[in-house]
């Protein structure tokens, strides 16, 4: 649906309109500040899938920043779930915080400073060449699709088998020491610095490195019958933090996703700066738990 709104220009008309009136408040280009909004909604695959027109036409380190912003997504479709799981007004907190605050962390991570020239919406007859016809761009959009799907699915699996054996490895060494657990530790200053109390601190550090290493539902299934339990406090910032994608099997998403859709030069720039978008989902959701911890108690 959304190649065909490309093709007849609707799609490039609302991300041109939309994106400069973001533009005018966030002071980033057109399409970034878009699809800051576009993520929240779609979620990062449909997002990038549905761009996949700009992303070929945009450079490299663009192409980064995109890759950064969908570590820190959610998908429209989930929310009703969620608040079936954690206390609905923080979710609907989480969804506009992560909004600003991937604009903010990418921007202070990757400056990427553009000419007036490059930032413009990309059409399917741009520079004059001739439109494809319909059925041969349907034809080629449904191909695409499919070849994606399983370049995805096929990245997702060998990521969440990597950290598993990661896992393995190092559980032979000691039982306790997993991912989890090591996260956990790692997370745990900043658990601390939200203003919970020792224990809280630490019960929220390991429910943040189960998230990262995992995902959010695993989270949201072992604290739904006992968030009853916490301090509001802990409540807040809990669920805030783990209302996003920010976990390894989405980098694989992410990374399959490009693979699927732009060349090498620029699949090989995302693909060494794995780091750079793990970093990036976790400060958005750290950012976004502190700032909204600071009017919860």
């Amino acid at each position: 649906m959304f190649d065909i709104l490309t093709y007849i220009g609707i799609l490039p008309f609302i991300i041109k309109y939309v994106g400069k009136a973001l533009a005018f408040i966030t002071r980033e280009p057109k399409f970034e500040s878009f699809f800051a909004i576009e993520m929240m909604f779609l979620g990062n695959t449909e997002a990038l899938a549905v761009s996949s027109l700009q992303l070929k036409r945009m450079k490299a380190d663009r192409c980064l920043t995109l890759a950064m912003m969908s570590m820190s997504c959610i998908t429209a479709a989930m929310v009703g779930i969620y608040t079936k799981m954690m206390p609905g007004e923080f979710i609907i907190t989480a969804i506009p915080l992560n909004v600003i605050n991937a604009l903010i962390v990418t921007n202070i991570l990757h400056p990427v400073k553009i000419m007036e020239e490059e930032d413009t919406v990309a059409r399917v007859n741009d520079g004059g060449q001739k439109r494809e016809p319909f059925f041969s761009f349907l034809g080629n959009s449904i191909l695409g699709a499919g070849r994606l799907i399983l370049i995805i699915c096929a990245n997702v699996i060998a990521f969440v088998a990597l950290a598993k054996l990661i896992d393995m490895l190092l559980v032979i060494a000691h039982p306790a020491l997993t991912l989890e657990n090591i996260l956990g530790c790692i997370m745990f200053p900043f658990a601390w610095l939200m203003g919970l109390d020792t224990g809280e601190a630490f019960q929220l550090a390991q429910y943040m490195g189960t998230k990262l290493v995992t995902n959010e539902f695993v989270v949201m299934l072992n604290v739904q019958d006992i968030m009853g339990d916490f301090s509001r406090h802990m409540q807040g910032v809990l669920t805030v933090f783990v209302t996003s994608f920010a976990n390894f099997s989405t980098l694989g998403m992410i990374i399959g996703c490009f693979k699927g859709l732009v060349d090498d030069s620029k699949n090989e720039l995302i693909s060494r700066n794995v780091g750079y978008m793990l970093l990036s989902g976790i400060l958005v959701s750290l950012l976004s738990a502190g700032i909204a911890g600071m009017f919860i108690w």
